[in-house]
């Protein structure tokens, strides 16, 4: 084991396992990335909220699951921005919209969220207009008001978006992610802070510089890491899957992050497959596993827990719960934390 992993491995487990963690708040019930959303989740039972951070202009991060805004706020009704629409490439990858880092924070709140499926879900579509855009200051302060309030200790799971995009930019995101953890006391090991992101470097930079707990999250296998994609490193996340990847993983993270197929496959029919050896070997690294996302609507599920043809069907979710505990993973990220932890009740 390497100083940079030792680092890691003292952090003691303050997590109810297998943990629930409400993705971008109960994302099923209210617009993503709100504290509504995260209270919502907190107060359902989740044992942690995940959230992803983007900077501002100002260098203040905002919860927001990429830099465009133009599907998740309500910007284009905004006439005084209408000449912040732009076209730029980020990772790879050309987009069209209104991207964060071209608004100061104080621009931002004066936008409200919207619902990302406002067709799969209606009855969070009607909180639109309702929520702002929190900065992570905010959801720190709330979450911390919600322990005390429910008298346990709530973990943030805080993922890092387009890190390396963010440094060619000037505004390296774990500069301002360290301020924040250091202003409400958390850049410590038993802060119940984690921090995630798909690419490697970051994450590897962090672990030089704070205690709290590090988690590297892995896309579909046949994808790879913009940051490995830049570098010219040919590695996949299949790769990093592998005995070997895992290894290089834990030299400076305590956990994975997984799409569910990389635990759980489908077979050629679209149905849940057998376990990969990904959970078993990630253990063996005394690395934790949690899987991503879990979701109750039939665009999401495995054709065999589909309630019906219907994209927008409420199918077997706790099934598929049920699959990956079975599998042995740590964590369950979700949008509808309130039906995991039912499955998980019923387990104890």
């Amino acid at each position: 084991m390497t100083e940079l992993a030792s680092l890691h491995r003292v952090m003691p487990s303050l997590v109810v396992t297998p943990a629930v963690v409400g993705h971008r708040g109960a994302s099923g019930h209210r617009p993503e990335h709100t504290l509504e959303a995260y209270r919502l989740a907190i107060r359902m039972g989740a044992d942690d909220i995940e959230l992803d951070l983007v900077p501002t202009r100002d260098g203040v991060l905002v919860a927001r699951h990429e830099s465009e805004i133009g599907t998740t706020t309500d910007v284009a009704a905004h006439p005084e921005f209408a000449d912040r629409r732009s076209t730029r490439t980020i990772d790879g990858v050309e987009q069209t919209g209104w991207f964060v880092d071209d608004f100061t924070v104080a621009e931002l709140k004066t936008l409200t969220a919207r619902e990302r499926f406002p067709d799969l879900r209606p009855g969070s579509a009607s909180y639109d207009g309702q929520c702002g855009v929190p900065t992570f200051n905010e959801v720190l302060a709330m979450v911390h008001a919600e322990s005390v309030r429910s008298g346990r200790s709530i973990g943030v799971m805080a993922e890092l978006k387009q890190a390396a995009h963010f440094d060619a930019t000037g505004l390296p995101v774990d500069r301002a992610l360290l301020a924040d953890l250091r202003r409400h006391g958390l850049d410590h090991p038993r802060s119940r802070v984690t921090v995630m992101s798909f690419e490697t470097g970051i994450l590897r930079r962090l672990a030089r510089q704070t205690g709290v707990a590090i988690l590297q999250l892995l896309e579909e296998a046949h994808l790879r890491p913009a940051d490995l994609v830049a570098a010219g490193d040919p590695r996949t996340y299949g790769d990093l899957c592998t005995p070997a990847g895992l290894a290089f993983i834990d030299e400076y993270a305590d956990g994975i992050g997984a799409h569910k197929a990389l635990v759980l496959p489908r077979d050629e029919a679209g149905r849940l497959g057998e376990p990969t050896r990904l959970v078993r070997d990630a253990h063996r690294l005394w690395l934790t596993v949690h899987v991503w996302t879990l979701r109750r609507e039939n665009r999401w599920l495995p054709v065999d827990l589909r309630s019906d043809e219907s994209p927008d069907g409420h199918g077997d979710l706790a099934a598929e719960a049920r699959a990956f505990l079975d599998a042995g993973v740590d964590g369950l990220i979700t949008d509808h934390p309130e039906l995991l932890l039912e499955v998980r009740g019923a387990l104890v």
